[in-house]
């Protein structure tokens, strides 16, 4: 039997794993949950069990605990706190805020501190004989600002990034392997999440669907900087789901880290997405205005001002934009021929941006209808 912990089981990644986790009939779930009382826990619980389409049986083997990542011990009592010590067989870790604006203590909070917290349960689960693997998500974005192309290695070397929430998920994955020797640690690396295949649905709407409704200029009058040669590396949410849950249960996969990520070769160039965006968008009925090219660093100092005639959707939305356009301005592809190879041998080759990117937008479309 095995006895999983599961955090961020109601973000993008964890919502999709649980499911999967659960296809082992001999497998139960702790998920840990972020709730202000117990009636809040069994709100979100609800949620989470319908989301994911879990019922029944199933249902009956995820044990929810009330818990923060941000706390020492997760803010688990003694009792509980011992039970995942002597108990859990696998952890899997997806909780992790991803704002882009966050100071760099809340960005440490959320990345480095649960590491070391998980890190610590480990060593005693293993000494207590239970644990048998540890999953680990981080993300490409430890890559930084570095040109080029990412290897599928520890990356010691970055030192520039983006924003803190790059730069935390670095020091976490430099604590992961400078005190988890000897533990059986996987890192995945996912690259920008979306949808599932075929449906589109997904649980939050991220980073990727703010970039789509920047590129349709519905949101900035038309003004777009040049998107030159930038290609965005998207993944669906059902795959790194499907892979996350194979690596868990495969001892072999101890020590390697592994980037879910479509690859420099099949990441979608900005202009093509841009076009498939306004096409979809006007199919829709939208209304676009035609696009007028200016420099992205001018873009940026006009942002402020075009947030002063727009209404609050689209003064909240504008306010997201300045970490995106700071994206743009990076020439980067993250490798992936090891760890495709190495999912493709386990059945799960890496889907084509193609077979999911019409779904995930439909999906997008019909739900924001539906909302506005």
């Amino acid at each position: 039997m095995s006895q999983i912990l599961l955090t961020g089981a109601t973000g993008t990644i964890g919502s999709a794993l649980l499911p999967r986790l659960l296809d082992d009939p001999q497998a139960r779930v702790d998920v840990l949950i972020r709730a202000r009382d117990e009636p809040g826990l069994r709100a979100r619980l609800a949620e989470l069990l319908h989301y994911a389409g879990i019922a029944g049986a199933d249902a009956a083997r995820v044990r929810p605990l009330r818990g923060d990542i941000t706390e020492a011990d997760f803010g688990l009592d003694a009792a509980a706190w011992r039970r995942l010590e002597v108990e859990t067989t696998h952890i899997v870790h997806c909780a992790a805020s991803v704002k882009l604006t966050m100071t760099p203590d809340e960005a440490r909070a959320s990345a480095v501190l649960p590491v070391r917290t998980l890190l610590r349960l480990a060593r005693a689960g293993s000494a207590a004989g239970a644990l048998r693997k540890v999953d680990l998500v981080s993300t490409v974005g430890v890559w930084g600002r570095e040109p080029g192309v990412m290897p599928e290695r520890r990356l010691p070397e970055v030192a520039a990034f983006h924003n803190t929430y790059e730069a935390a998920k670095a020091e976490a994955e430099r604590v992961v392997w400078a005190e988890g020797e000897g533990l059986p640690i996987t890192v995945h690396r996912p690259s920008m999440v979306v949808g599932e295949r075929g449906s589109g649905r997904v649980v939050h709407f991220q980073v990727f669907y703010h970039l789509c409704e920047f590129l349709s200029g519905a949101r900035t009058f038309g003004v777009m900087p040049d998107l030159g040669h930038t290609r965005l590396d998207t993944v669906p949410v059902d795959w790194v789901a499907q892979a996350i849950a194979w690596s868990s249960g495969e001892p072999r996969t101890t020590g390697r880290i592994f980037h879910l990520c479509s690859g420099p070769d099949q990441a979608i160039a900005l202009p093509a997405l841009q076009m498939r965006v306004r096409a979809l968008w006007a199919a829709r009925g939208r209304r676009l205005p035609r696009l007028h090219r200016v420099d992205r660093r001018w873009l940026e100092r006009l942002v402020p001002l075009l947030g002063r005639v727009v209404g609050e959707k689209s003064r909240r939305a504008l306010r997201a934009l300045p970490p995106v356009l700071a994206y743009l301005a990076e020439d980067q592809g993250f490798s992936n021929q090891e760890s495709a190879l190495t999912f493709a041998a386990a059945g799960l080759p890496v889907p084509p941006i193609d077979s999911y990117l019409d779904a995930v937008l439909g999906y997008y479309l019909d739900v924001r209808g539906k909302s506005s």
